[in-house]
């Protein structure tokens, strides 16, 4: 088309043809534009849902560190570090973008995106870095070199270390066909449209979150390795039972049993008593206390632990024997030192180291309510003797009797409107009120019902009421009280309600009159 002599039609046809190449040239520049900038904006999306996980992430390990130091505040202390030094990297990045999107009228359109002087002019001065391109490069060698060294020579972290010296690596390129390698920031940044490197700058924001998030993870990895390595459990030996015979064999199993140097609990309670912190040592807790009297004993309590923000326990259950041969029964009532009249006196009977199967129980009143388990319901008399035997495991007997005291049940404290001994009440609350009775410092639930009462005024003659409310007599010898006036409630008459069993009158009730 350029050589010899052309027509004016030729030369027409010519030019038309160039300009049509050109218009081609510049739609695929629009489109190449504009695939940049659909790019950028789906990593930039990614990046956003990236930094949402890396922040809960976050906040899970520092929740394990609240409740588990020991375990978690060293890797936490590693996370904060490499949070910290992708947050300056990041934010720097992210200033840098505003910078080149403020040089374009509508940062949404990327089809004006295609000059890359600001890069140019920011980074370089003819053939010269500026100072504002050896920050951007220092940046990323901070990052770079700050998150190799958290993480250390640790082996589990090898790829990781390889991974970010590969991804932010700053050194000169190589370039085909060119004798000198050119400076990493001209390969990567000059004389590029600016939609592209706005990408690239992107990219390296999702890269920053991308190490981010695998030095977190691969943190609790190795922990839940080293939690679930074979070096950490112990071989624990359970035996069938906590006593043994002359003679029997010894039956039982072993168990691989987990230990957690660094666990620590938040509270342990055992048969009632807190154990102080420093009672769990190297992942257990060191029992020390009295082994009792012969026969056998519950160990049973709480570990508490705090895990997701929520404190929860687990229970401790377990039984243990103090007896050298069985030659005497253990027998208890499970509420008190004697038994009552009338009432069911709940009861423990075993013999230490006999199944309670093995074991018979007599008494009068005496009746089997479960695996060891008794109610003694006495009637007369002043004392009660249970009888118990034991067959051994070779099949010898074993006998043993135990006596009880036999009470009746104690004299209730008489209430108006539930206070007790010498109270002062307005009068109003005296004549609405309820005369009750309650026994106090007593174990069992008896409910009790009032059948009578006297009421007693200064002055006025005693007047006898049936039921627990005053009637009118009553009520019209309180209103001729003056204030000040002692009011007595006495002779207060008892039934133990849905029970045959005589309870004696309540003690009185003495009531100075407020009003």
């Amino acid at each position: 088309m350029a050589g010899g002599n052309l027509s004016p039609r030729q030369k027409m046809i010519n030019l038309m043809y160039l300009i049509f190449i050109a218009m081609l040239a510049l739609n695929m520049s629009k489109e190449v534009l504009s695939a940049f900038g659909l790019m950028n904006e789906r990593i930039t999306d990614s990046n956003i849902a990236a930094t949402e996980r890396n922040e809960g992430f976050f906040a899970g390990l520092e929740q394990q560190a609240q409740e588990q130091s020991e375990k978690y505040g060293p890797l936490l202390e590693k996370a904060t570090n490499v949070k910290s030094l992708a947050a300056d990297l990041n934010g720097y990045i992210e200033s840098l973008k505003g910078q080149m999107t403020s040089t374009v009228e509508d940062p949404e359109n990327y089809e004006i995106m295609d000059k890359g002087d600001f890069l140019d002019n920011y980074f370089f001065k003819g053939d010269k870095l500026k100072d504002e391109g050896q920050e951007f490069l220092d940046k990323i060698a901070a990052f770079r070199t700050g998150v190799v060294g958290v993480i250390g020579e640790d082996k589990g972290y090898t790829s990781i270390a390889d991974d970010v010296k590969e991804k932010f690596a700053t050194e000169p390129v190589k370039v085909d066909g060119e004798v000198k390698p050119k400076s990493w920031l001209e390969y990567h940044y000059r004389g590029f449209p600016l939609v592209a490197s706005l990408t690239k700058m992107t990219q390296l924001q999702a890269d920053i979150k991308n190490t981010e998030s695998e030095v977190m993870s691969r943190m609790l990895e190795g922990q839940l390795k080293v939690e679930a390595s074979l070096t950490n459990f112990d071989a624990i030996v359970l035996p069938e039972k906590t006593a043994f015979f002359n003679g029997e064999a010894f039956k039982g199993k072993i168990v691989l049993g987990k230990t957690d140097r660094t666990l620590k609990a938040d509270k342990v309670v055992i048969n009632g008593k807190e154990l102080p912190l420093d009672a769990m040592e190297n992942g257990q807790i060191n029992l020390n206390f009295p082994a009792g009297a012969v026969g056998e004993r519950d160990i049973k309590g709480e570990i508490y632990f705090t895990e997701g923000g929520e404190s929860f326990a687990i229970p401790v259950s377990s039984k243990y024997a103090v007896v050298p041969k069985p030659n005497s029964a253990t027998i208890s009532a499970d509420k008190m030192n004697v038994v009552y009249r009338g009432v069911d006196n709940p009861m423990t009977i075993s013999f230490a180291g006999v199944s309670s199967n093995s074991v018979v129980a007599n008494a009068p009143g005496l009746t089997k309510t479960g695996n060891g388990k008794y109610m003694m319901r006495p009637t007369t008399g002043k004392t009660v003797t249970i009888n118990v035997s034991g067959t051994l495991s070779d099949g010898s007997k074993v006998s043993d009797k135990a006596t009880f005291r036999i009470k009746d049940i104690p004299k209730p404290t008489g209430t108006i409107a539930g206070q007790d001994g010498s109270v002062k009440l307005p009068r109003n609350n005296v004549e609405i009120g309820t005369v009750g009775a309650k026994l106090f410092d007593f174990d069992f639930d008896l409910p009790l019902k009032v059948k009578a009462f006297k009421f007693k005024v200064p002055g006025q003659p005693t007047v006898s009421v049936n039921g627990s409310k005053l009637n009118a007599q009553s009520k019209a010898a309180l209103r001729k009280a003056r204030r000040g006036d002692g009011v007595q409630i006495f002779d207060i008459k008892v039934k133990a309600t849905g029970s045959s069993v005589i309870v004696k009158p309540a003690s009185p009730v003495f009531v100075e009159l407020a009003n």
